[in-house]
């Protein structure tokens, strides 16, 4: 509940204060912060009638004096400016403001010198700059998440605000936590520092005394990490619900939009996929998908032996009964068919993609060696005429990740099939990626092959045979939180920042991806949590990844660098 329930806390004591008609105004930002912990039924309780953007509500001129405005906003120049004008002509009764993150000398005074109506009641800084889809899981949803794959020269103004949008995030976090953080970084990868660098002088030097807790516990850490240490977990298919959704059909701030799924009733148009809100999905997230089918069988079972009682109506007790338990019978109902839409349409893609084929090809490029096995499945694939182009890009790009240093001459095939096979992508998008998360260019040890250690756990594992073949891969930061828990997170690999050293083992660690997470990163936290090891971890990241939005962000930066390349 620990991010969760501090978006809560913060909007609980937004609203709860404030008696009467309210309007809710946001802006783009904060309005996913507020949906993915509030439903709009528990706004309704707290008497909010409306809920507004920002930039939308400046085009009414409309009077509104009878509701009292509050607005909970990033502390952007941008929303500063509409704050500003909308205080010169106000059209509600009172205005209370709330900033999600700290907000500058400069702007107070300029809100301050706005308000010559006398209209602002209040104006608090609450640190919800961050979107909490799941207790231990956070995303800051930057569009151009393309940038942390660019050289600093090509952008140097967006690449700021990029950074600066990261450390706003990160700082949110540990304000709504109320820790100050021990910093480390990903050795390889100058964004990483440079954002562990910049977070650390907010932190212990511009706003120190905000930061000073007081705390006499261990201190927490951040540890920041880069996307291109683990390219193979966001490229890969998902075979456990919460994450092959998002990798088929795609969630959005916890909402699936199935507007393109057949003929559905309007309400079933978009859905939320919510563990606080869906006791059914809370309980099967993580669960392969071979199990879900079984469980959803159960719970349609369960849902008509409920529709076959309430049939069963004879007297006005039972009437009444019915009557009481109408809108539980009516969620359940919902709830059935929303999962069950799901399932039916992830079937319908595996079986069209022939996913079950590319999973099983994927899988062993990512967990097990053998180069000339892999190369003869990656070639029949790529000339079978049911694979889809997307999928022949990924499998070529799993095999380029593994193997681009045993078999360059069968890579070069492999680029050349690929080329003839699915034109649509442009030669040298597979390249691009080996340039930005090669074997080079990574930290950690991405296929258990430098470590005794490592080595020796995936021989265990061979020699045990797994449960699944398409759930065997684990994301290169299930073995970082391991090594946290050990204590035996390398230095050299991943550097502290500044004097500020850890004295003992953490209790609290928030892991922040620059590049963004992926819901298999999620699935490993949480099931780390539950093994109580003394460590609570939290996952965050700039976006929310699935190997079609991984290979935009990719396709992206490439285009970027060759017309920068051209200029220079």
């Amino acid at each position: 509940m620990v991010l969760v329930a501090a978006v809560r806390d913060y909007i609980n004591r937004m609203l709860q204060d404030i008696s009467g008609m309210k309007v809710l105004i946001l802006d783009s930002s904060t309005v996913s912060s507020v949906s993915v912990v509030y439903s709009q039924s528990e706004l309704l309780k707290k008497e909010v009638f409306l809920v507004e953007l920002v930039d939308s509500i400046a085009m009414s001129k409309e009077s509104m004096s009878h509701l009292k405005a509050v607005y909970f906003l990033r502390p952007t120049s941008e929303n500063i400016q509409h704050m500003r004008r909308q205080l010169a002509k106000p059209r509600f009764g009172e205005y209370h403001l709330f900033f999600s993150n700290i907000l500058k000398d400069t702007q107070l005074h300029m809100l301050a010198d706005s308000d010559e109506h006398e209209v602002v009641q209040q104006l608090q800084e609450f640190y919800a700059d961050f979107v909490a889809l799941d207790a231990y899981h956070f995303t800051l949803n930057i569009a151009a998440n393309h940038m942390y794959m660019l050289p600093a020269v090509v952008d140097p103004s967006g690449l700021q605000q990029f950074c600066d949008r990261i450390v706003d995030g990160i700082s949110a976090v540990f304000l709504a936590l109320k820790r100050r953080p021990i910093i480390r970084y990903s050795r390889t990868s100058d964004i990483a520092k440079r954002i562990a660098h910049e977070a650390s002088k907010l932190m212990y030097q511009q706003e120190s005394g905000l930061f000073d807790f007081r705390r006499t516990e261990v201190s927490p850490l951040l540890l920041i990490i880069d996307r291109r240490d683990d390219p193979v977990t966001a490229l890969l298919n998902q075979w456990t619900y919460q994450a092959m959704v998002h990798e088929l059909i795609g969630i959005q701030d916890n909402k699936v939009n199935l507007k393109n799924v057949g003929k559905l009733p309007k309400d079933q148009q978009e859905v939320v996929l919510s563990s606080e809100q869906d006791a059914f999905f809370k309980a099967n997230m993580y669960e392969n998908f071979g199990d879900i089918g079984m469980n959803i069988k159960k719970m349609v079972d369960d849902f008509q032996q409920v529709a076959k009682s309430n049939q069963n109506i004879q007297t006005i007790e039972d009437m009444a009964k019915f009557v009481d338990n109408y809108p539980e019978y009516r969620k359940m109902q919902g709830n059935v068919s929303k999962h069950v839409t799901l399932v039916t349409e992830m079937s319908k893609i595996v079986e069209e993609r022939k996913l079950m084929l590319v999973s099983q090809t994927e899988q062993e490029l990512a967990c097990n060696g053998g180069q000339g096995a892999a190369f003869e499945a990656v070639t029949n694939l790529l000339n079978n005429d049911n694979i889809s182009d997307v999928d022949r890009l990924r499998l070529v790009m799993l095999y380029a990740l593994r193997y681009e240093k045993e078999s360059p001459v069968q890579l070069m095939q492999l680029f050349n099939k690929l080329a003839s096979r699915s034109p649509k992508y442009k030669p040298g998008l597979v390249q691009f990626l080996l340039k930005q998360a090669g074997v080079d260019k990574r930290t950690g040890d991405l296929y258990g092959n430098r470590d005794l250690l490592n080595i020796a756990r995936n021989m265990a594992r061979g020699l045990k045979g797994v449960e699944n073949v398409y759930t065997q891969h684990q994301p290169l930061l299930f073995q970082t939180m391991e090594n946290i828990t050990r204590g035996r997170l390398r230095d050299v690999d991943y550097p502290y920042v500044g004097n500020h050293f850890q004295q003992a083992r953490p209790q609290e660690v928030v892991i922040f991806v620059v590049g963004g997470t992926t819901y298999e990163e999620s699935r490993s936290v949480a099931l780390q949590n539950s093994t109580n090891s003394g460590i609570r971890f939290i996952l965050g990241g700039s976006s929310l990844l699935n190997s079609k939005r991984f290979l935009k962000d990719l396709e992206e930066a490439q285009r970027i660098a060759r017309i920068s390349t051209n200029m220079l």
